[in-house]
């Protein structure tokens, strides 16, 4: 049996490909939940904005300081400059990235959810009827969390392909 000889910087990688596939892999199923829910009945947005809330504080804020750490740590322990487009381009991501899901996402599904639980109450036994306003803000949501899963992509493509290095 040969023993296992596994360094600092492979325990890292490991780590920061973990927070990545588990952390924001799971983004990406926000984007089939809304559609699902609607097929099914208005009444479950009220758990798709819950759901959403749940994976971005517990899942995908997490897993960006987790990559932010470790990536940082990559950087410094291989001796890369952060001046190159890969090492840059993916940190200006991981911004980008916190950013939106601080300043964007969770407050924009606690208030879809709170407006969406107002309209199906009004709704009662009836028929649910999005207001104009939901839909809006919802498609709004929709297509930043489509600009978000581009660039986790393009984060990837920079860290497997180092262009320019």
């Amino acid at each position: 049996m040969l023993p296992l000889a596994v360094s600092s910087y492979e325990i890292s990688v490991f780590i920061h490909v973990t927070a990545v596939v588990v952390g924001l892999g799971t983004t990406f199923a926000e984007s089939i939940a809304f559609p699902v829910a609607m097929q099914l009945d208005a009444r479950h947005l009220p758990y798709v904005h819950r759901l959403q809330l749940a994976i971005n504080r517990w899942f995908a804020a997490p897993a960006l300081l987790v990559v932010l750490a470790t990536g940082l740590y990559q950087v410094t322990d291989a001796d890369y400059d952060f001046g190159d487009l890969w090492i840059s381009g993916a940190l200006t991501i991981v911004v980008v990235l916190g950013g939106l899901i601080g300043a964007y996402f969770i407050p924009a599904d606690r208030k879809l959810g709170a407006m969406v639980e107002r309209e199906i109450a009004a709704a009662g036994e009836s028929e649910v009827v999005l207001s104009e306003e939901y839909q809006r803000r919802a498609r709004t949501e929709g297509m930043v969390g489509g600009l978000a899963g581009v660039l986790v992509v393009v984060a990837i493509y920079l860290m497997v392909i180092k262009p320019g290095l």
